[in-house]
């Protein structure tokens, strides 16, 4: 092949053209130019496999490069950024193709999933020799061996360590008659397994508590989620999943996890399914499913999920978002877990109090949850480890690993189970750390302490743990240094002080000297044998290096196989209790969430809730939320880092005062304290302490937030239409027992269409949904509901103008707002004057009209627009006033006094005659 032959190759592709183990490849690519033949063995390979991997990009193997073609190739060089290239033609028309390095291959394929695609890995199944013994033009055989798509992913590099990685299943039996669907749940990564049934309304406020990276569908669903993947719609048999989930388990029957619908059971049928496909074969560790009942967790809508910012701020970001001013966790399986936690605040409680137990006893002694947090931060994550190992793609750092995180768990079990007065939940935790010193022991004894992440080099198992990997591994090192005996050897008899050995893959151990000597060498009497010659230097070999390199080879490939056979064994050992060990992992994961949130009260002063049940209230009757002193968490946070502090406000809702109206001016604070009692109810029942300085409340079981809105496109929605379609939401679905918080209904219409829906809303609220509420809005005439609506009481964020300048003082306090304020925030916005004055007048027409005619837009048929131009320059340059303002009457002597007068006086006579 000639240079302008190899013009359009890639870098790496000219390297490997020569291998001998692509020479195969090679001739059959060089043959599929001709356009009349029938497709050849490679490309004939090639596309039985694409056709296998469908949608998917198919990463094809060839020596040391994963390589793309046709439409896989331009879609992968343009999301990875690397060059297209192009090889031969296929039908007439050249193939385009692109690659990447085997061993850096993960980074490429982090980017893919990133960037929406599946990969479909076709790795080489035979080695080239065994290919070779089937024949001289025998292609290398290759199979697809895995799929890798967003929700599929076990390699610590491609995922985040503090977020769960969840693949949802969804199934409708039934057809859209049952109105119901079965959710099924899993995050590989750790085995974590739930499943549930929601009714079809219900649908995106569980997957966005979940936040799925891939949701499945059966082909065909009806089910509405936008870029979910379609697959086999036979495996969403209920029938079919019932016994495929009996043999994963290992059980003759199901009930023993729980009593699951058939829509569940094809969810988990259709999941399993697509992880077999996924694995071509080899399934991940599952732990047993774990049902979620109905109403086991606070409702939270999409909506409201969005608004409160819990787990993610609404641009994405972890910082600014509830989650990131609470964490203080110091492993990822804990940052996992808490935000499993807030996502899903608790009804049950029991539960929700074990939670605040456990989070007590750390609260109140600050050196045991020091010690605690300190020996946490030091273990690795053996959840993610663990699932490594259970697909098959775990490494001997990864069972070093858990040798090491099962090894610190059963030591914090020892220095925990000496405390007294353990809390419940301590106690049910405790026994999961332990039962494990048998399998850390093997895996101390067997295992180097800082294994390797390859197997490749071997050198993970331990000198001491079999005498016979001892014996080969000093044979090997006997045999190198007999090598290095000879290459001085050599340099004495040949005189060549530059002479070394060297060894390379292809080469194996061979003698390399410079170019200029390797005449004597040459010599057909001087026993070496010349094998390669490069720019500057000639490669040789010898009888005797011949007879040390195969020893060593010998030897060394011995030990390789000993050592994985001892992998074997111990990856065996591991899986056989893989149940036992996702128990401590899960353990050690929740002392670090309890820990996390006690160091997180004890910076800020917050406080355990306390909860009462709805027949007593506390004295409140029936249901209550009543917060002393409540902050929001986030804003607290932001204003600390400016040196600010944060203004505390009160929340008493009770059952004669279920419902407040709060008034009062934009920039006031009335959102900020909307969110915050929102915020406090998701700690509290998510079994963390809240930032205030006390709180008692009964449950909740529905939460709503309709703050703010944005326009959906995509849907073809208005601010004001989904507006409209959450507050529907809040009207048709929330109980007595929910907390819902309202921020300017109405708003984004006509003010009468807007003032008349705020007021029905309200009426409703109270009188239909009556449940608590926190009502923010502008429209003062709400107010006068107080007089027919006996639970709804008026409250207002307080402000003052002083000087000119308006003062928020962020302080809430009984009653209506005296007005709006509304011109005076524009002047702190930096409206100009002009526009200010013009307000001013037109709000003076409008009232004046409405307290003569009843009509809001009374008086402003007489108001020229924008006529006064004059006006507007008197507003803009005054010199009167710029003269006044610009006076220092502190530093005046009498006479400057009396200069001032007489200057001011001809300003008034100069503007008079103008």
């Amino acid at each position: 092949m000639g240079k302008c032959e190899m013009r359009n190759f890639p870098a790496h592709f000219v390297t490997l053209w020569f291998r001998p183990d692509v020479r195969a490849i090679r001739c059959a690519m060089a043959k599929s130019s001709d356009t009349t033949a029938q497709p050849t063995p490679m490309m004939a390979q090639y596309l039985a496999l694409k056709a296998q991997a469908q949608d998917c990009l198919l990463f094809y193997r060839m020596g040391d490069f994963f390589e793309l073609f046709f439409d896989d190739a331009k879609l992968a060089a343009a999301t990875l950024d690397i060059a297209l290239t192009s090889r031969g033609d296929h039908d007439g028309a050249p193939i385009p193709m692109c690659g990447v390095p085997v061993h850096s291959a993960e980074s490429y394929l982090a980017r893919l999933i990133k960037g929406g695609h599946r990969v479909a890995i076709a790795e080489q199944t035979e080695t080239p020799a065994q290919a070779k013994a089937r024949g001289s033009k025998a292609l290398v055989a290759r199979d697809i061996v895995r799929y890798v798509t967003a929700g599929t992913l076990t390699e610590e590099t491609l995922l985040d360590a503090r977020r769960d990685n969840m693949l949802v299943a969804l199934a409708q039996v039934g057809g859209e008659a049952s109105g119901e669907v079965g959710i099924a749940a899993a995050d590989i990564s750790t085995g974590r397994f739930e499943t549930l049934t929601c009714p079809i309304a219900d649908l995106p406020a569980e997957l966005a508590r979940l936040r799925p990276s891939e949701t499945v569908l059966a082909d065909g669903a009806t089910i509405d989620v936008p870029g979910a993947t379609a697959f086999d719609r036979a495996a969403f048999s209920s029938s079919r999943a019932e016994g495929a989930l009996k043999k994963l388990f290992g059980v003759a029957t199901l009930d023993g996890f729980g009593q699951f619908s058939r829509a569940e059971l094809a969810a988990m049928g259709g999941l399993v399914a697509y992880l077999d496909h996924a694995g071509k074969g080899t399934l991940p560790f599952l732990a047993p499913p774990l049902r979620k009942a109905s109403g086991a967790h606070v409702a939270i809508d999409a909506a409201t999920r969005e608004s409160l910012e819990i787990v993610a701020t609404t641009a994405g970001a972890r910082a600014g978002s509830l989650l990131g001013a609470i964490d203080r966790t110091v492993t990822g399986a804990g940052a996992r877990l808490l935000a499993q936690d807030i996502s899903a605040p608790l009804m049950d409680l029991s539960a929700i109090e074990a939670r605040l137990g456990l989070v007590q006893m750390f609260h109140d002694d600050a050196g045991l949850r020091d010690q605690v947090r300190g020996a946490l931060r030091a273990l690795p994550d053996i959840g993610r480890a663990l699932g490594r190992v259970a697909v098959g793609r775990g490494s001997p750092r990864d069972l070093g690993q858990l040798r090491d995180g099962l090894g610190e768990a059963r030591m914090l079990r020892e220095r925990l189970g000496r405390l007294p007065d353990l809390p419940p939940l301590l106690q049910q935790l405790l026994p999961a750390l332990d039962g494990h010193g048998e399998m850390v022991d093997a895996l101390s004894r067997a295992l180097v302490p800082a294994p390797p992440t390859e197997t490749a080099n071997g050198g993970y198992i331990a000198d001491g743990y079999d005498a016979a990997l001892d014996e080969l591994r000093r044979m090997a090192g006997d045999g190198r240094r007999a090598i290095a005996a000879l290459e001085a050897k050599y340099r004495e008899q040949t005189g060549i002080g530059a002479l070394k050995i060297r060894h390379n893959g292809v080469l194996g151990y061979h003698v390399e000297v410079p170019a200029r000597a390797a005449d004597a060498l040459m010599a057909p009497d001087s026993g070496f044998t010349h094998r390669q010659t490069l720019a500057g230097v000639v490669r040789f070999n010898s009888v005797d290096l011949h007879e040390e390199a195969g020893r060593v080879a010998q030897a060394g490939a011995h030990a390789l196989v000993a050592e994985a056979a001892h992998l074997e064994d111990l990856t065996t050992a591991v899986l056989n209790r893989k149940a036992d060990i996702a128990r401590a992992a899960d353990a050690l994961a929740r002392l670090d969430v309890a820990a996390a949130l006690a160091e997180r009260a004890a910076e800020g002063g917050w406080q355990r809730p306390h909860f009462v049940p709805a027949d007593s209230a506390g004295g409140h009757g029936g249901q209550c939320l009543d917060i002393v002193g409540g902050r929001h968490p986030v804003v607290e946070d932001a204003l600390r880092k400016d040196g600010q502090a944060f203004v505390a406000n009160d929340c008493r809702l009770g059952e004669s005062d279920r419902l407040w109206l709060v008034t009062g001016p934009n920039m006031g604070g009335k959102s900020t304290f909307l969110r915050q009692n929102a915020l406090i109810v998701i700690l509290a029942q998510a079994g963390g302490y809240v930032p205030a300085q006390s709180a008692t409340m009964t449950l909740v079981d529905r939460l709503f937030s309709r703050v703010g809105a944005s326009d959906n496109l995509a849907k073809g929605r208005s601010t004001f239409m989904v507006e409209m379609v959450e507050t529907a939401a809040i009207l048709s679905q929330a109980t007595t027992r929910s907390f819902v918080i309202l921020d300017e209904v109405g708003r984004g219409t006509s003010t009468y269409d807007g003032l008349a829906l705020a007021w029905a809303v309200v009426e409703a609220v109270h009188e239909v949904n009556q449940c608590r509420c926190l009502f923010a809005t502008h429209y003062h005439e709400l107010t006068r509901l107080a007089e027919t609506l006996p639970a709804l009481s008026l409250h207002h964020v307080r402000a003052r103008e002083w000087k000119g300048d308006l003062i928020l003082l962020h302080e809430l306090a009984q009653g209506p707002a005296d007005r709006s304020y509304g011109l005076a925030v524009a002047r702190l916005a930096g409206l100009p004057p002009a526009v200010l004055k013009r307000a001013k007048d037109v709000l003076a027409r409008l009232e004046a009209g409405k307290a003569k005619t009843g009509g809001i837009a009374a008086g402003l048929d007489d108001l020229p627009l924008f006529a006064a131009a004059a006006a507007q320059e008197n507003e803009a340059a005054d010199p009167l006033r710029e003269a006044i303002e610009a006076i220092d009457a502190d530093a005046l002597s009498p006479r400057d006094a009396l200069d001032h007068i007489y200057r001011l006086k001809q300003l008034v006579a100069q503007g008079q005659r103008d």
